[in-house]
């Protein structure tokens, strides 16, 4: 049985380790020693370590033959500190045969609703989309240097019955008028731990996938239907300059970009049949 690292225990980690289980020798990467404990629970050998001390990292060369890359950014430097910790440690020995990370789709930047597919050239425009890019970038660039097998998975705005914007719709925040409204894509969480399973088992060397529903929506569209499932007033509605004015600007670098995400690559190579092809909200 080969050995699996995760790298970012979060939410998607925790749903993927489950469908892992009986597959993989399973470790993970923890800068909080406090989670240790329900890692083991799940079968999980923690290992004690933080992407920014790449000093750190040393026990993680040789570990493993498959590596789930699902830490975000550290969002300090013009390239991801993270991610060149990270790929150093890895080249240090024996090198894993697979790498598999998690990116956003945010790299495309504003794509005024047009559709999009893997072969589109990224034009990221935040700090947060461009460090990500970064990312895949020295992902690839080491992943064909060291003959490793790695996919990028871009992904879009995560749902699930505890990711909804409840207190945004709570506290009466705008979206924007439907005439000026962009388009937003998004993925069921659990759909996204079975499409990484997915990619470990089917995706090609050096490979991008959109990790995407089938949903056509525009944004305010989507808040609504958030509303409707809670029984929450849908928002109010403005044009563009006043929603931006009354909003975070996290929140306006996503409702000020537009695009349609295709994810036929996904379902034709990486053999996906989506549970959650359109919103559901149990």
């Amino acid at each position: 049985m080969n050995n699996l690292l995760i790298i970012g225990c979060g939410d998607i980690a925790r749903r993927t380790i489950p469908l892992l289980a009986g597959h993989f020798r399973l470790y993970a990467l923890l800068r909080n020693p406090a989670q240790g404990a329900s890692l083991r629970g799940l079968g999980v050998t923690p290992l004690s370590g933080d992407l920014d001390d790449r000093h750190s990292l040393r026990r993680l060369a040789g570990l493993a033959q498959t590596v789930l890359y699902l830490a975000p950014p550290d969002g300090r430097g013009a390239r991801d500190g993270r991610t060149r910790n990270l790929l150093a440690a890895l080249a240090q020995g024996r090198v894993p045969a697979r790498l598999v990370y998690i990116s956003t789709s945010g790299v495309y930047g504003d794509c005024a609703g047009a559709w999009v597919s893997e072969t589109r050239p990224p034009r990221a425009q935040t700090r947060r989309a461009l460090l990500r890019l970064d990312a895949e970038q020295q992902i690839r660039h080491w992943a064909a240097r060291n003959r490793v097998s790695a996919s990028i998975l871009r992904v879009p705005g995560i749902y699930a019955a505890e990711r909804l914007p409840l207190e945004r719709l709570r506290a009466g925040l705008p979206a924007i008028l439907a005439a000026e409204d962009g388009y937003s894509n998004h993925i069921h969480a659990d759909d996204l731990a079975r499409i990484l399973l997915a990619a470990l088992r089917h995706a090609r060397p050096n490979r991008i996938y959109h990790a995407v529903d089938d949903d056509e929506m525009r944004m305010g569209d989507y808040f609504d239907a958030v509303a409707d499932a809670h029984g929450l007033p849908h928002p109010p509605r403005l044009p563009r300059a006043a929603v931006q004015q009354q909003v975070s600007p996290m929140m306006w670098s996503f409702m000020n970009e537009s695009r349609r995400l295709r994810n036929d690559r996904m379902k034709r190579e990486l053999c996906v049949r989506l549970r959650y092809p359109g919103l559901d909200f149990p």
